[in-house]
């Protein structure tokens, strides 16, 4: 589905040679997969969105909300394109050191980041707080009462939030 609506939306941009010999590697990869997706891809793909939806939904027949971490890594360096590997785990394409956010993007569920402590190193790492369907508010409700109750904001400000 992803490759899809890449490809659908920057094909424009890949078609012209000129225009694609700027696009990144990655979104090259991404439209190029898109391309070559047929009719009977992209509803099994659509088949299988559903099923996660509705597996999804029998989670929240037991569950109010879901806490899932925002991403694999911490932050990494900004020379580093990627994440080539985790844990000893080849990374076979530039988007797998975050695919913790993958499920969630495809249900259409509310998703809010929030952050949630520090590695050894001192780097950041959050969590997303997943919610019902149209359960907005009580995603954002519980978020702020999470703010309340860990003051994240005071703790470790972003140079936005001071001002900057």
């Amino acid at each position: 589905m992803r490759w899809w609506g890449i490809a659908a939306a920057g094909q424009d941009f890949y078609r012209p040679k000129k225009r694609r010999a700027r696009l990144k590697p990655e979104a090259v990869w991404e439209i190029e997969n898109g391309l070559g997706l047929s009719g009977l891809d992209v509803s099994a793909a659509d088949t299988a969105r559903t099923a996660l939806y509705a597996a999804v939904q029998r989670l929240f027949e037991s569950y109010d909300f879901v806490l899932a971490p925002s991403a694999q890594v911490f932050p990494f360096d900004k020379n580093v394109h990627w994440p080539a590997e985790i844990d000893g785990r080849a990374m076979d394409t530039y988007h797998r050191w975050m695919e913790t956010v993958a499920c969630w993007s495809l249900t259409g569920l509310p998703v809010l980041g929030m952050p949630v402590g520090f590695g050894t190193q001192g780097l950041p790492m959050g969590v997303q707080l997943i919610g019902r369907h149209q359960a907005d508010l009580a995603v954002l409700q519980l978020g702020h009462a999470y703010e309340q109750a860990t003051h994240w904001v005071h703790r470790a400000p972003a140079p936005s939030v001071v001002g900057g």
